[in-house]
């Protein structure tokens, strides 16, 4: 696929580390691009993250509302966490649906991958389907995390999403998934 589409490839010339923090490394490319003229590309790389459609018996899915400091307002999300370095994906899914929410899942299926931001950063989400939950503790959040634990019907999730209340993109996708699997049987 890569041969196929050469003619729009851009080839890093310099890499420039502008900031390195606890969660972001923000680069600065010098590039040349396809018709042979140089600019420069400022990105960010993330290590990449989990997010859990937790489903519960009664077909309810697992939601958190945590406030968000880059916009000033709590979000309502599915449980999600960044990928620690070395980590399998579905550790890191069970890791985060534990402490986020008290719940373990006896059954674990991959759904698909999204790039939220690929204008400006390399992040990953992979997205799982978390089936046969029982609630094992309460919830043990990072230290720097405050989040409370609610369930909502897909449709009623579906219509948060359309009225504007979910606006978190890794809860969009992750809900488009969740509608094809309950109602589609994918």
């Amino acid at each position: 696929m890569e041969e196929e589409y050469s003619h729009l490839t851009e080839r890093q010339l310099e890499t420039t580390q502008v900031f390195n923090g606890r969660l972001l490394d923000v680069r600065r490319d010098r590039v040349q691009l396809p018709d042979g003229n140089e600019c420069l590309r400022e990105y960010v790389r993330h290590q990449g993250a989990v997010v859990v459609i937790a489903e519960l018996e009664d077909d309810r899915l697992l939601f958190v509302r945590q406030y968000r400091y880059p916009l000033r307002r709590p979000f309502l999300e599915l449980p999600a966490g960044k990928i620690d370095p070395g980590e399998e994906l579905l550790v890191t899914g069970r890791r985060e649906l534990l402490e986020e929410t008290g719940y373990r899942a006896s059954s674990w299926r991959h759904l698909g991958v999204m790039h939220p931001c690929v204008g400006y950063s390399d992040e990953r989400i992979e997205i799982y389907l978390a089936r046969g939950l029982t609630r094992e503790a309460e919830q043990k959040p990072d230290s720097n995390e405050f989040l409370d634990v609610l369930s909502l019907p897909l449709g009623d999730a579906l219509t948060s999403v359309k009225s504007g209340a979910i606006t978190d993109a890794k809860t969009i996708a992750a809900l488009f998934w969740a509608e094809k699997v309950q109602r589609a049987g994918w």
